[in-house]
């Protein structure tokens, strides 16, 4: 039993390097988080020894812009900003005024993404409606922009499916952050255009998602942490960070049955042609 253990640890070392032989990125983590605040330039750094190049931040609204430039600022070659409103910021005394605080910023620069956006119905279904034309606005811009627009979903995949195939013209891509949904919404999303985004539920002992992405083309899927939340196994229960995007990768190279080095070189490739950003 203890041989059995010692070679299954053994294969999992192996695989964690092959990874590493590999770039990672990280398309979606609020690493300018408060919970970040003691350590955050040593979670960087931890994230890149195990191998994550990249490290995209989705905004969620006026409060959250000056430490996400922050930190971009400190990690130029590493940390890419978006700009969007999170639907969870979406109240009607202030939304209107936090969509102009997005429009002002994006006439400010180039972006890497609009986000995030979307909508979201497990904390308050009463401002569907105000959520509706938040998303609806960010889509018209992402289009506008030529830039992709990351999307939350939370018990909202159809709402936001109507929606992104109502405003797609042939111009709208992005990703469904955070992909939690059905065999036909996921073929669904990837129809109209877009990734799905896998995180650190894929990990979790009750998940579909590992039998739901055995038959996802590996082309359409990018990794993500949405650190500092939902840390995968075995870090349930803390912090999540971007090194823990190893796990992600590890999971997804078990449901797919594919080689580690090619989840990472496959989901990178990915990440970099949503983003336009070239390889380093």
């Amino acid at each position: 039993m203890r041989i059995l253990v010692f070679l299954h640890l053994k294969i999992r070392i192996r695989n964690f390097y092959l990874a590493l032989m590999h770039q990672l990125i990280d398309t979606h983590a609020h690493l300018y988080s408060k919970k970040f605040d003691n350590d955050r330039a040593e979670m960087v750094r931890r994230a890149l020894a195990h191998g994550v190049a990249r490290m995209y931040l989705p905004n969620i609204d006026a409060e959250s812009i000056q430490p996400m430039l922050d930190l971009e600022a400190e990690f130029p070659e590493y940390c890419f900003a978006m700009m969007g409103l999170h639907p969870g910021s979406v109240h009607p005394d202030t939304y209107l005024k936090e969509l102009e605080t997005v429009e002002f910023w994006l006439g400010q620069r180039t972006w890497v993404g609009i986000g995030e956006t979307g909508i979201d119905l497990y904390w308050d279904k009463t401002t569907l409606p105000i959520q509706k034309i938040a998303f609806a606005r960010q889509i018209e811009w992402a289009k506008d922009l030529n830039r992709p627009i990351v999307i939350h979903a939370r018990e909202a995949n159809r709402e936001c499916l109507d929606l992104v195939r109502a405003g797609q013209d042939g111009r709208l891509r992005g990703i469904f952050h955070c992909f939690s949904g059905t065999r036909s919404e996921a073929q669904e999303m990837i129809d109209l255009g877009f990734m799905l985004g896998i995180g650190g539920t894929l990990t979790y002992p009750k998940s579909d998602l590992p039998e739901i992405l055995r038959t996802v083309p590996l082309d359409s899927i990018v990794l993500e942490t949405d650190a500092p939340y939902l840390p995968p196994v075995p870090h349930r229960g803390k912090r999540n960070e971007s090194a823990y995007i190893t796990h992600v990768a590890e999971m997804l190279s078990e449901a797919k049955a594919l080689p580690l080095a090619e989840i990472a070189r496959t989901t990178t490739a990915n990440a970099l042609r949503m983003f336009d950003t070239p390889v380093a």
